[in-house]
């Protein structure tokens, strides 16, 4: 069953081939079937593959797969080769999965917009170039997966093109995420000329032999690395083109922040975790972005009036969590929390989708309300998915990954009391605005009469995700409620356990009680302001108002970068658009347009006039024949 991994990308892409080729001669109902389709069967050979693999496990840890020599030249051979193990498997899985949800979403969600082959198109290249990012076996073809998400965002930011405002987004996104993927690649470089190849597992096996610990190339090697992975997970400072991306429809927001693009930069930093653990200086700067990145985002989303801005936020501070796993050795809790992230942040999405669908395409939360008894279904799945976000106690599933990453963040080696402190608050943030986010969307008065538009393609994702966002938390049950950790004990067939040395069973009980406590809090202020004293929320926001501005402008990042860089490049290129250089070629492109007005004279449609130039010609040919 191994043998047949390649089609797990291959099936996307073919998909991708056809509707590019033939979507517009196809019905919408065979386009449904290819681009969810196809998805779906690489979902089905993802749980087949993995249950080979599991048996096969711990005997085997990875599983390599030549397809065919891509590059043989002198001093460089680079071949198109998969390579399938524990964080892999995890990655296809969402992948796929959770794909192949907001894939049979989209069918119905998209079905009355004009470009149905189009969009199905892109998201298929979408997750064939995710795919193929997480199985590629090295780092050339890892960056091509990674070149193929950029583009694919940029064209479904993009989708809605005859809006300008997207067209800008769009844009947004593949420049501000080009400035991390320059970096990235320079850092592959250096890689090449330091190991002389690009496999991944040979240079995670020949690093610790060739470097030690705080060596300058594997410093900046990994400094030039995390630059890549800031700019596709929307970390600081390069987190700017995450809310702008909400231009797009509601199921590229799910398959973006669920399983696709942002989450790239995690898989990066665990997948040559080795690097990291080599430059500890930069494993911790990891940490500090993250804590700073999950923070910030955090402040943001309390001041949203869009209820897919606040998601999207939200997004960049649970990424940032990840960061913060990362960063403290925790590698396995960074990639649990991916995993539950893309269950609950993909229904968050797909629920405000129905939303967004059935109020006319209104996304201002505060033009919503009471909409928990016109829209029942939607609101307990996202109910559900709220609840997982805001990690509530005991019954939902991000309330077990984000406990895991806490714990670690104060009891391993490379954590600190104000790493974990930091998560906590960012704990309570999350808590407060996603409740702030249900409260004025589901309760209090009706601002907006519902359409009514649903089915049965868009109630199975919900209800799907829904029941992962409860359930999924408990391959990982913590030493405090029973101690159950398949799904670490699955990833350290090839990542590494954090050692912890502050606290015992007892302690992260204490810590487990303080953060069930701070996540309840910030669901009851959420109340209190928004469901029964909704006037302190103006007065609060009237009070604040420069802190509120701020905070809703993404702390005025936006700004910054304006003026020290987009302003001053741009008042450049105009004193350069007019030096003594173009005007060169600009005379050039000048006299080549004269040069066709002078030949279009002569093209006056009088053929005796055709005639007698072609005489002329002949005549003169063989008068310089006969002097000659």
């Amino acid at each position: 069953m191994l043998h047949l991994l390649w089609l797990i990308p291959a099936l996307p892409l073919a998909g991708f081939l056809i509707l590019s080729l033939l979507g517009a001669r196809m019905n919408k109902k065979l386009i449904a079937y290819i681009g969810a389709g196809s998805i779906g069967i690489s979902a089905l050979f993802v749980i087949l593959i993995s249950i080979r693999f599991l048996v096969l496990l711990p005997e085997e840890a990875g599983f390599n797969q030549l397809l065919w020599s891509w590059i043989n030249i002198p001093g460089l051979k680079i071949n198109a080769a998969l390579h399938l193990d524990a964080l892999s498997l995890v990655f296809i899985f969402v992948i796929t999965f959770v794909g192949f949800l907001i894939h049979l979403y989209s069918t119905a969600f998209m079905k009355e917009e004009e470009g149905y082959a189009r969009f199905f198109a892109y998201m298929n290249l979408f997750i064939g170039s995710m795919l193929t990012l997480v199985l590629a076996d090295n780092l050339l073809l890892l960056y091509l997966g990674w070149e193929g998400v950029g583009l694919c965002s940029y064209l479904l930011i993009g989708f809605w093109y005859k809006d300008a405002g997207n067209g800008y987004a769009a844009r947004k996104a593949f420049i501000v995420t080009r400035i991390g993927d320059t970096a990235m690649f320079i850092g592959l470089l250096l890689l090449f000329t330091s190991f002389n190849t690009l496999n991944i597992q040979e240079i995670m096996n020949k690093a610790p032999d060739m470097f030690t610990s705080g060596s300058p190339v594997i410093i900046a090697a990994t400094l030039l690395l995390l630059g890549g992975a800031v700019g596709k997970s929307a970390q600081l400072p390069l987190q700017t083109w995450l809310p702008d991306a909400m231009a797009g429809p509601s199921p590229v927001s799910a398959l973006i922040h669920a399983a696709t693009m942002v989450t790239a930069g995690v898989y990066l930093i665990a997948r040559t975790h080795v690097l990291f653990a080599l430059a500890p200086g930069v494993q911790l700067l990891v940490a500090i972005i993250g804590a700073a990145t999950l923070l910030l985002a955090g402040f943001s989303a309390l001041t949203q009036t869009d209820i897919k801005r606040v998601l999207a936020y939200s997004t960049i501070s649970q990424i940032g969590y990840m960061f913060l796993a990362l960063g403290v050795g925790a590698w396995s809790a960074a990639v649990f929390h991916f995993m539950i992230h893309a269950f609950f942040k993909a229904l968050l999405f797909l629920a405000a989708g129905v939303i967004i669908l059935n109020l006319h395409h209104e996304h201002n939360m505060f033009k919503m309300g009471g909409l928990r008894k016109s829209m029942p279904l939607t609101f307990w799945t996202f109910l559900i998915g709220a609840g997982s976000l805001a990690a509530l106690p005991l019954v939902t599933a991000g309330f077990y990954s984000k406990d895991f990453i806490l714990w670690q963040a104060w009891s391993t080696s490379q954590g600190s009391v104000w790493l974990w402190a930091a998560g906590l608050v960012g704990a309570f943030i999350t808590a407060i605005y996603t409740f702030r986010m249900v409260f004025i969307t589901f309760f209090g008065e009706s601002n907006n009469t519902p359409e009514g538009k649903y089915s049965l393609a868009m109630a199975i994702p919900l209800v799907t995700l829904a029941v992962l966002s409860v359930m999924g938390g408990f391959v990982e049950i913590p030493d405090t409620l029973g101690n159950w950790p398949a799904f670490s004990n699955l990833l350290h067939s090839m990542l590494p356990a954090p050692v912890n040395t502050a606290g015992g069973t007892g302690t992260e009980a204490i810590l487990q009680a303080i953060a069930a406590l701070i996540a309840l809090a910030g669901v009851w202020i959420a109340y209190h302001f928004y469901i029964r004293k909704p006037e302190l929320a103006n007065s609060l926001k009237t009070s604040w108002n420069g802190l509120h501005r701020y905070w809703y402008s993404g702390w005025g990042f936006d700004t910054l970068y304006q003026t020290l860089f987009i302003r001053p490049a741009v008042y450049l290129a105009n004193i350069d658009k007019k030096d003594f250089i173009d005007q060169i070629y600009n005379g050039i492109a000048a006299f080549s347009k004269f040069l066709n007005r002078m030949l279009s004279i002569t093209q006056t449609g009088r053929l005796r006039w055709y005639l007698a130039g072609i005489v002329a010609g002949a005549i003169i040919s063989f008068t310089l024949m006969l002097l000659t």
